[in-house]
């Protein structure tokens, strides 16, 4: 049997307040694990999914930002 109850955000702080502090660590460490490890999780792996999707060099592009970069600095560099 499973009992669903509406509780609003205002409402559940307010219980939160009224407990214990050894309660308070608790229901924090058990949120902290439960929950945002799973949303470190998840946005960890969006965050790898975009990098694998991006554009790469090709051979050619890559000899071209290589001599690119070698004129950079030797502008950079002159006196």
């Amino acid at each position: 049997m499973n009992l669903t109850v509406k509780i609003g955000f205002d409402e559940i702080v307010q219980l939160v307040k009224q407990l214990p502090a050894s309660k308070i660590k608790q229901l924090q460490d058990s949120v902290n694990q439960e929950f945002i490890s799973k949303k470190a999780k998840e946005e960890i792996s969006s965050f790898q999914d975009f990098l694998l999707q991006a554009p790469v060099m090709n051979d050619e592009q890559l000899k071209e930002f290589e001599e690119n970069r070698k004129k950079f600095k030797q502008w950079r560099t002159k006196k």
